[in-house]
């Protein structure tokens, strides 16, 4: 393994590892911390605010993915790499996280207890563990952070609200969150540093962007 990858997996494995406890410790006490959250958030003031981050909170990591990917492409195309690898890590950990779903086939909270919540309950069908969001909100913002360290002030704040968002609103179970997230930050770090060496042997010129005229 090359000697600069130890740093993205030292980070990552740790962060990995404590979602993942959090997800095994969660999971005996997943009923009780459901029924102390979700009606309480879907009777209160906070109720529309919360819902509209479970369902659309996602979309600023994916605006951040976005900008990073348009700005990296001109001024940084070492950082634009790393991105494109994280995006490959992404997927996998989407699909994995869908296959793990029909699995599993664990029932939404929501249909499990009759109380109320800030979002309507997805179909029948729909599964809950891992949840989906968490995995593409820590996909976003661990591939987003990986290229660019910086944009973390904002990233991980962003994914864990989407996270939460999604146990607020009534639609998981704190360990779907949890477990979601570890297989995301686990998952694009690594395809990160697979990916690495693939990424050197490419053409010179798309690893090194082109300095503009005025730039001369």
């Amino acid at each position: 393994m090359p000697q600069n990858s130890l740093p993205v997996l030292a980070r990552a494995l740790p962060i990995a590892g404590l979602f993942a406890l959090l997800a095994v410790f969660a999971w005996p006490v997943r009923a009780d911390l459901y029924l102390a959250v979700a009606p309480a958030v879907a009777g209160s003031a906070a109720a529309s605010v919360v819902a509209d981050v479970a369902s659309y909170g996602l979309l600023a990591l994916v605006a951040l993915a976005g900008l990073l990917a348009l700005w990296s492409l001109v001024r940084d195309r070492a950082a634009f790499w790393r991105l494109v690898c994280g995006g490959v890590g992404a997927i996998i950990a989407y699909v994995i996280s869908e296959a793990v779903k029909l699995l599993v086939s664990e029932e939404r909270p929501c249909r499990v207890w009759d109380v109320a919540t800030a979002l309507a309950c997805p179909e029948v069908g729909d599964w809950s563990w891992p949840s989906n969001h968490s995995v593409l909100a820590a996909a976003f913002a661990t591939s987003c952070i990986v290229s660019v360290p910086r944009t973390a002030w904002f990233a991980v704040p962003a994914a864990l609200l989407v996270g939460v968002s999604r146990l607020a609103a009534g639609v998981h179970y704190l360990h779907d969150v949890a477990s979601g997230f570890a297989l995301a930050v686990l998952l694009v770090s690594l395809f990160v540093v697979l990916l690495r060496p693939a990424v050197g042997r490419l053409p010179r010129s798309w690893t090194s962007p082109q300095l503009r005229d005025h730039e001369s």
